[in-house]
């Protein structure tokens, strides 16, 4: 086995080592087997299958299904302690309720097949690979002891074993390749994937080496990966980066469950985010675009948070928050949708006075339900601006006749400032192909309304 070059190593607890050595046990079927690990499924290097008690296996405190829900718990409450068995019950609260629907197909799985394959643990004991196993363990203890005692697992080396520990980096590595091999498992929610792959790129596995775990990519080329990377950003980390701006914007800056909790989740505003993401990156932070919708640098600022308000309020009468979302360029665009949008700026608070915080009893409110006693405070806002803007949009589409689109091309082809001069040498390229663009439509434009000139004269001479 290779000992694999120098990096950063989490720490063993020796006592839980020594704990899993003395009680691990042989006889579990298969004996060996061949795991995720370096270069041994590769090279068919196996591994010994133990069994362990149960009670002997701890949960990672960062497994990637669970990440919003611990991070949002180390915001409130300090640094998580997973050694603790107060820690390792609020783990085990945070997996069932991730993906009930999920756990309990596991449980029925569990029940008339048993455990299929071994899960993979540190040497003291934490899981990388079997969280939800162990929980569904513990749940289906109490009705038979015996079978549910004891868990298969491959136990990762210790210091002075053959290759020594695992990085932090390769548990990383594993939880990733086990969980992109999607055998039945759960899925991770897409706010916890996006909070996953940012930690494994915090612990050095970057997003390309993340997605050459994924069999859909295997065998790819770097150009045609660049654009699945390219997706993922999209999907997961530009999104993921507007969170944490409209968390810190509130000052809430790991609360993540405020965002979103799971699966089912109706207050659930990720795919906003993801919505957000994509116009930000696309429309907002692109320079061309903000000059041709009149939209000044220094604006950037209010626009957010403007629609960080909407993403809050969530909930507007008669429309749906991700529509307003994507329909945010177009609002940018109408000067009157634009005035009424950018004022809630202006005219809506995103903090409630101190008082509000509690309630009638003096306890202090959730997040949750601070963000619901918020919206109702500015339904008014939200619902006559939203509603207006909409409204300025919809006359303006009833404005944009065949002719007047003809009229305000032609201004724009004609404006002072159309001199290919001043266009620099690496778009001359574009450009041409642009010019070429405008006239071939251009042509089909006069060839249509030649034709149907020529129809109608020929329907006006025709004897009926």
């Amino acid at each position: 086995m290779t000992v694999i070059s120098q990096s950063k190593y989490r720490e063993i607890i020796q006592d839980f080592a020594k704990t899993i050595k003395d009680r691990k046990v042989k006889g579990a079927k298969p004996e060996k087997t061949v795991i995720f690990f370096r270069n041994e499924a590769k090279d068919g290097i196996e591994r010994d299958v133990y069994k362990v008690p149960t009670e002997c296996l701890r949960y990672r405190k960062y497994n990637g299904r669970i990440l919003s829900d611990i991070k949002s718990y180390e915001a409130n409450h300090g640094v998580f302690d997973e050694k603790m068995q107060k820690t390792q019950n609020i783990i085990s609260e945070f997996l069932e309720r991730k993906d009930p629907e999920n756990t309990n197909a596991l449980m029925k799985s569990i029940e008339h097949a048993g455990q299929l394959e071994p899960a993979i643990i540190t040497c003291d004991g934490f899981l990388i690979n079997g969280n939800r196993r162990k929980m569904v363990f513990n749940k289906l203890y109490p009705s038979n002891n015996e079978k549910y005692g004891m868990m298969k697992v491959v136990i990762l080396p210790n210091v002075g074993d053959e290759g020594g520990p695992p990085t932090i980096k390769e548990i990383e590595h594993i939880e990733n390749r086990y969980q992109l091999q999607r055998d039945g498992k759960s899925e991770y929610y897409g706010f916890d994937m996006a909070l996953s792959i940012k930690r494994k790129i915090d612990s050095g596995l970057t997003l390309k080496e993340q997605l050459r775990d994924d069999p859909r990519y295997i065998g790819m080329n770097d150009a045609e990966l660049k654009k699945i990377v390219k997706k993922y950003e999209r999907d997961y980390l530009f999104p993921l980066e507007c969170v944490d701006r409209y968390l810190e914007s509130l000052g809430r800056m790991g609360l993540y469950d405020s965002v979103s909790t799971g699966v089912g989740d109706k207050e659930g505003r990720w795919q906003a985010f993801i919505d957000y993401g994509i116009f930000y990156k696309n429309y907002l932070s692109n320079e061309k675009w903000r000059i041709e919708a009149g939209i000044e640098e220094d604006e950037i600022g209010d626009i957010e948070d403007m629609a960080f308000k909407i993403i809050r309020k969530r909930e507007v009468p008669s429309r749906r928050l991700n529509d307003v979302i994507r329909d945010l360029k177009k609002f940018l665009k109408n000067t009157e949708s634009k005035k009424l949008l950018t004022s809630l700026e202006r005219e809506v608070d995103i903090q409630l006075p101190h008082e509000d915080y509690h309630d009638k009893d003096g306890n202090e409110l959730s997040t949750r339900t601070l963000d619901i006693v918020w919206g109702k405070k500015y339904n008014k806002n939200f619902a006559h601006k939203i509603n207006a803007a909409y409204g300025h949009l919809e006359n303006q589409q009833e404005r944009e006749t065949p002719l007047t689109l003809l009229e305000a091309a032609l201004k724009k082809l004609n404006h002072d400032n159309m001199d290919l001069k001043n266009i620099s040498v690496s778009d001359q390229n574009k450009a041409m192909k642009l010019a070429r663009a405008i006239k071939e439509r251009a042509n089909e434009l006069e060839s249509e309304a030649y034709q149907f000139q020529k129809d109608f004269k020929s329907l006006k001479n025709k004897k009926w």
